[in-house]
């Protein structure tokens, strides 16, 4: 099994300015997709927790299809590599964006995906949308917002400034309408 999932940036916000806001879109769906070692990713299949879906060789190439096993547990999705030769990546996505990624899923292994109903929040630069997070920047964006029963709600920023008096950001829920 594969459980080095990378941090993605899953949604990237910029020049925001004061009093502007930006929507965004918590799709409780997520969907699967696979990349082969030659750069080809499969169409995105809708996915449900506890589905194991596998990379498999038929007659017209590699195709992602559900695997007919359900995952070892019913909080994950699994994507395992069932071709012969040649590595995988899993990708899941949520919104229409990248959410997870784990790549080199050798043969006969398979990657896990578990997710809490989470985002994690913070102001960085050089950083692009669908892109892995290093760590270096993975340490700055702090704020974890739970996102468990809500159904709609603001998240607002404040702090900030040009001058050495200015307050570190900070993030906050407003609006708050529960599911």
């Amino acid at each position: 099994m594969v459980f080095d999932e990378l941090a993605i940036a899953w949604i990237v916000i910029e020049n925001c300015g004061i009093g502007e806001y930006h929507p965004l879109n918590y799709d409780l769906n997520v969907y699967v997709s696979a990349g082969d070692s030659y750069g080809n990713y499969t169409p995105e299949l809708l996915a449900q927790y506890g589905q194991q879906f596998e990379m498999i060789k038929n007659t017209s190439g590699d195709v992602l299809q559900l695997s007919g096993q359900p995952a070892m547990s019913s909080t994950e999705i699994e994507i395992a590599n069932n071709l012969p030769t040649g590595s995988i990546s899993g990708n899941v996505y949520r919104s229409g964006s990248l959410y997870a990624s784990t790549h080199n899923i050798a043969p006969s292994q398979k990657a896990v995906f578990s997710f809490k109903p989470t985002i994690w929040i913070g102001v960085v630069s050089q950083i692009t949308e669908g892109e892995v997070i290093n760590s270096a920047i993975m340490s700055q964006i702090n704020t974890e917002i739970s996102l468990l029963g809500i159904s709609s709600a603001d998240i607002v920023m404040t702090g900030g400034g040009p001058v050495s008096s200015s307050t570190p950001f900070t993030f906050s829920l407003q609006n708050v309408q529960m599911a």
